[in-house]
């Protein structure tokens, strides 16, 4: 029987929430933090896009080679340089005093955050032996990032009423002050005995490649299909391309891309980048419904996106005890179920109403995508060997973020095609505001704005017709492919045992490869 955790190891699983917790109250404040730093710094729209988007790039791009590192140098050391950054490079941000510095500062974040997820990940994989307390540690250090994202507006809100901008960036201080100090007495080390050498043409490559593709794949999501962003995007395709050609060919890879063919590792990745393809896009879209199509403020809004977030923690709590007597593959498949349910009660809102079956729908996608997560997350990091724990946990996080970004741009755009096909502004409306309304629903209220009561209730009626129309389109097509995700989990991952029937944490890594493996690979 593997070993069990004691205190030290569950001591320790709380300084390696910390970080999680930072990275998602950070992601959830820059927004509130924008227009007082914009009233402050001045900075141009196109300093403010970097501002936004330098630290989601550069967390996308690094993952791969920080994992890779962490396996090398070790991954507590790794982890604990990174928040040694992390501190002074919030402090940066806090004090900016132009644009520029800000978006260094920034950039700074995102290499040292992308140090942290696959560094804590694959300490989780090492510390915890016994499969049911490693699946429980999982929950709690993902039930760690969805909490900040529920808590960072409330923490962020509190310090911009009494603070200035800068005050949402210094959080980050004290908590990585606090892994720095904990994490040398409660963290075991741990890394590869027989590391390689680190391949700079490897890092390169895996480096530019993910961030053209996440950056063109955003570009297209914000902005539309244009040549620009198509050509980035193909560049990343072909530098992916390289980067995987030379980890095939290598003595020593980075990555270790046979990790594809086993069931628990291939399959798991898969369900999570075509599930995170949904999140991202359809919360975006529910998010201008409830302001833009209902009328709520702002703040209405953040509160009626609680109860999915509290279904998601909830659903991550409950995972690991359902695992136990539960074959994960039918456990995925019945969540992702729960989820397509979810998805297609989308379909029955309306201008007028619809307020709670949009709250229902996005908690019941939440709820039973939490499964996957939890269960997905563990098998990915436990069908590698214990060495490459930080490369595969790397390509977890790598391969969401390329998903979230990929989603953005299909089911925004979904909706974005059905908008502009149904939108027909009313008579009376100049020809140059009719093209703006025509863009999108928010372009509509600008122009409403500026016209009289008939014709601008005329417009809004249209526009939110034509946006509502759109957010059915796309949670429909989200609904079938959930259903799939939902089929493809138990075709996948059917021999997967319930978690107390693992008799030792690196059985999967001696695993055959799948029959499916060529679908993956």
């Amino acid at each position: 029987m593997p070993s069990r955790a004691g205190r030290r190891e569950w001591a320790g699983l709380a300084v390696l929430v910390l970080p999680t917790l930072l990275i998602s109250i950070d992601v959830s404040v820059l927004h509130l933090a924008q227009p007082g730093l914009s009233a402050d710094l001045r900075p141009s729209s196109t300093q403010l896009l970097w501002i936004n988007d330098v630290y989601g790039f550069l967390i996308a791009g690094f993952l791969i080679t920080m994992g890779a590192l962490g396996d090398r140098i070790g991954r507590r050391r790794l982890l604990l340089i990174g928040g040694a950054a992390f501190g002074p490079a919030s402090a940066l941000a806090a004090y900016a005093p132009n644009a520029e510095l800000l978006i260094v500062a920034r950039a700074a974040l995102g290499v040292a955050g992308a140090t942290l997820m696959p560094s804590t990940l694959s300490l989780i994989r090492n510390m915890f032996r016994d499969p049911a307390q490693r699946t429980r540690a999982i929950s709690l250090w993902m039930t760690g990032f969805s909490g900040g994202m529920v808590i960072g507006p409330v923490v962020g809100g509190v310090l911009l009423e009494y603070f200035w901008w800068g005050s949402v960036f210094l959080l980050g201080v004290p908590v990585m002050a606090l892994l720095t100090l904990l994490g040398p007495l409660l963290l075991p080390e741990s890394r590869d005995p027989a590391p390689g050498r680190v391949d700079p043409p490897s890092v390169l490559l895996s480096l530019t490649g993910v961030i053209a593709l996440v950056y063109g794949l955003k570009e297209i999501a914000a902005y539309g299909l244009s040549p620009a962003p198509a050509a980035i995007m193909a560049v990343g395709a072909v530098l992916t391309w390289a980067f995987v050609r030379r980890q095939r060919r290598l003595e020593d890879p980075m990555l270790d891309l046979g990790l594809l063919g086993r069931r628990r590792f291939g399959g798991s990745l898969g369900l999570l980048t075509l599930v995170m393809l949904i999140g991202p896009g359809l919360s975006l879209l529910t998010a201008q419904y409830l302001q833009l199509v209902l009328g709520l403020s702002p703040l209405q809004a953040g509160l009626w996106t609680l109860p999915p977030s509290i279904a998601v923690i909830a659903g991550f709590m409950a995972a690991p005890l359902l695992a136990r007597r539960i074959r994960p593959g039918l456990l995925i498949a019945a969540g992702l179920a729960v989820s397509a349910l979810g998805l297609a009660l989308l379909t029955g809102t309306g201008t007028q109403r619809g307020l709670m079956l949009l709250v229902t729908g996005m908690t019941l996608f939440d709820l039973g995508f939490s499964p996957l997560a939890v269960l997905g997350t563990d098998m990915i990091v436990t069908a590698a060997p214990p060495e490459r724990a930080g490369a595969a946990s790397a390509l977890s996080e790598t391969s969401q973020e390329f998903g979230g970004a990929l989603g953005l741009a299909v089911f925004g755009g979904i909706a974005t095609v059905v908008y502009r096909l149904r939108i027909d502004p009313p008579g009376g409306v100049p020809d140059q505001a009719a093209d703006q309304a025509a863009e999108t629903l928010g372009g509509a209220t600008a122009v409403a704005g500026g016209l009289d009561g008939d014709l601008a209730a005329a417009l809004l009626e249209g526009a939110r017709a034509a946006f509502t129309d759109g957010l059915h389109a796309a949670a429909a097509a989200a609904a079938v492919l959930t259903a799939g995700a939902a089929a493809l989990a138990v075709i996948l991952l059917r021999h997967v045992p319930p978690t107390s029937a693992v008799p030792s944490p690196d059985e999967p890594a001696q695993e055959a490869p799948a029959p499916t493996a060529g679908l993956t690979g």
